[in-house]
């Protein structure tokens, strides 16, 4: 006699895009047969070369990846954090570099055709509304794991899947970023990061899209010669920077933070000073240079990002769950732990300004909302 085995069915992570970014009407993929046989075999053989690359000696190399290729006059300052102020808010502010090409559809440019034409009536709810808010879904259902791209119109009631895309892995964070390095027109992109180490950004005005945008780090692979780029494991949360636009901070269950330079597609800055997995990042709302990170070592911490080596900690212990700045106070922020325990802290102050017990278990989220 067969046991009835639960469907597993959870939505792992949420996020928000504000109205007004997203194309009325996105752009389709629209392929053949043969061409989405051909995609099919060759994901799966690089799935393949993937796994074996995954149980080859990685051998770090780290160093060498993580090196920038023009190093900045500021060996303490890789980003130019210093001159933030300083800088014209319609240049690139950090500079590093000339802009990487990465094709938007990776390997299916030659295999796809992309309808731009306006919808006719019968797709009227294809249409995205200056009215509407996106919300990016990472859900979970039995082995699949999906990114749903709701639509919701308060004014009118909605609240319906778009349309979706198939991740290859389980997604454990989402962020939303306009910097898309193969155009120098704001994008509407957002990052995931997931079970597996590898970042994938996708495009969220294109519909029916197999590939990503392109991709944050390198698995080691021995028979290709390859060192492995970015995290050694899973990455629990991602934060990108709004006022350097190109710059992308993940944390990971490798116990670091790495800054990423979106234009190269490579880390340039290294945070290696947490004792266990950094489940929490968030650049300050205002000021460029400064990070907020959580971690399981039972600490939060604001870091200098222009030296990374200066940063100051607020133990809340036994793990931090969640690390947000309060924007309404630029000096202060809000940490959560795996007990229930929240605690506010000003920045200014060697402990927190108050501590309660929330709830009785972790406290995996939290958003101050401003009371009038």
């Amino acid at each position: 006699m067969e046991e009835n085995t639960p469907t597993v069915s959870l939505v792992s992570c949420m996020r928000f895009v504000r109205r007004g970014i997203a194309k009325a009407v996105p752009e389709k993929i629209e392929l053949t047969e043969k061409e989405l046989e051909k995609i099919i075999k060759q994901t799966a053989s690089e799935l393949r070369i993937s796994e074996q690359g995954d149980d080859n000696s990685d051998e770090e190399g780290e160093e060498a990846a993580s090196a920038p290729p023009d190093p900045p006059a500021d060996p303490n300052d890789e980003f130019n954090f210093e001159q933030y102020d300083e800088e014209d808010t319609n240049t690139n502010p950090i500079g590093i570099g000339t802009v990487a090409t990465m094709p938007n559809l990776g390997d299916l440019s030659e295999h796809v055709q992309i309808r731009t034409e306006g919808p006719d009536s019968d797709e009227e709810d294809d249409i995205i509304k200056p009215t509407d808010n996106l919300l990016l879904v990472g859900h979970v259902e039995s082995d699949a794991s999906i990114l749903e791209v709701y639509i919701f119109n308060k004014e009118e009631g909605s609240f319906y899947v778009h349309h979706d895309i198939i991740l290859p892995w389980f997604p454990l964070c989402i962020e939303w970023l306009s910097h898309d390095p193969s155009d120098p027109n704001p994008g509407n992109l957002c990052a995931l990061g997931g079970m597996d180490p590898v970042i994938q950004v996708w495009d969220l005005d294109i519909e029916n899209c197999l590939e990503p945008a392109f991709k944050l780090g390198k698995k080691p692979n021995k028979k290709k010669k390859t060192k492995r780029v970015g995290h050694k494991d899973a990455v629990l949360d991602l934060s990108w920077n709004r006022n350097f636009t190109h710059v992308l901070a993940s944390g990971s269950a490798d116990n670091t933070v790495l800054l990423w330079d979106l234009d190269q597609g490579t880390p340039h800055t290294k945070l290696d000073y947490f004792q266990d997995k950094v489940q929490s990042v968030s650049f300050h709302p205002l000021e460029a240079q400064t990070l907020l990170s959580g971690a399981c070592d039972g600490s939060a911490r604001v870091t200098d990002c222009r030296a990374a080596a200066a940063h100051r900690a607020w133990p809340l212990g036994p793990e931090i769950e969640r690390a947000v700045w309060d924007t309404h106070n630029p000096f202060c922020f809000v940490m959560s732990n795996n007990e229930g325990k929240v605690a506010y802290v000003d920045c200014r102050q060697n402990e927190p300004l108050w501590t309660m017990t929330a709830h009785e278990k972790e406290v995996t989220g939290i958003s101050i909302i401003q009371t009038v």
